[in-house]
């Protein structure tokens, strides 16, 4: 426990002492190639805390990685295309976009968990037929 304890309180505030920071913004300038090498350390130190600190507790940070729109529907197509008469519409029908439902292409409102999942903002289309 004594080295972490030296190092805490000795060994980090004499590196920090040590370290060539300027009073002003003139003296930034002034500084030698030695002093700005002196500097990437500490620099390198903070740039990694404050990205870790981004990815864990920015959302963006928590998505996982994008993948396949299309999991699971009709996939020995090369392409899936559906048509509908807007005859058979009776007053509103609701389309699935997000490619996740179980009653394809009508929705099931399987969106709500993709969104979750996979931090998107997907809904149906929604068509109503006018009057």
């Amino acid at each position: 426990m004594e080295p972490i304890s030296h190092l805490i309180k000795v060994s980090v505030p004499d590196y920090l002492a040590s370290l060539p920071i300027p009073n002003s913004i003139g003296g930034w300038f002034k500084l030698g190639v030695r002093d700005w090498l002196s500097l990437v350390p500490p620099t390198a130190l903070l740039a990694g805390i404050g990205f870790m600190s981004y990815r864990a507790f920015c959302p963006h940070g928590r998505c996982p990685p994008p993948t396949a729109i299309n999991p699971a529907i009709k996939k020995d197509s090369s392409k899936v295309v559906d048509s509908i008469d807007v005859e058979d519409i009776t007053e509103k029908a609701v389309f699935c976009r997000c490619w996740r439902s179980e009653n394809w292409p009508y929705c099931d409102g399987a969106h709500g968990r993709h969104n979750k999942e996979a931090c998107d903002n997907v809904g149906p289309i929604v068509i109503t037929k006018k009057k």
